[in-house]
């Protein structure tokens, strides 16, 4: 059973930093190329970062360019996700992904596997 569990998620004020962390299990992760997305009530889930099966290549969206830092370690089967410099407009359920498409950006179409999701709050 394949399972992703996404971790570090709370509250924080503007400006602060987060680091969420992707757990996975029963699947060949490092095969993978992840994501991770955000949504907010109301609105569709947003994609925000991807990084490919090895780790060489990354790719953000505008809103996550020079402030979130995707990495991965395929020794713990986790992707992590450091987010700097935050901002209110942050705020939302950040998830993970697992595509089964070798290519940039990671689409929700190709996205296999999802996390649960986890909270994140940033305060004015």
């Amino acid at each position: 059973q394949v399972q992703l569990v996404e971790s570090g998620g709370g509250l924080v004020q503007a400006g602060g930093s987060l680091r969420l962390s992707c757990a996975a299990s029963g699947l060949t992760f490092s095969n993978y190329y992840m994501g991770w997305f955000r949504q907010t009530p109301g609105k569709e889930r947003e994609f925000i970062t991807a990084i490919s099966a090895s780790g060489s290549t990354t790719y953000y969206a505008d809103s996550a360019k020079g402030r979130f830092t995707i990495s991965r370690n395929n020794a713990k089967n986790t992707v992590y996700l450091q987010m700097n410099s935050l901002k209110p407009d942050d705020t939302a359920v950040y998830y993970c992904a697992a595509s089964v498409a070798r290519m940039m950006p990671v689409l929700q179409k190709d996205a296999r596997y999802w996390g649960q999701g986890t909270q994140v709050t940033v305060s004015s």
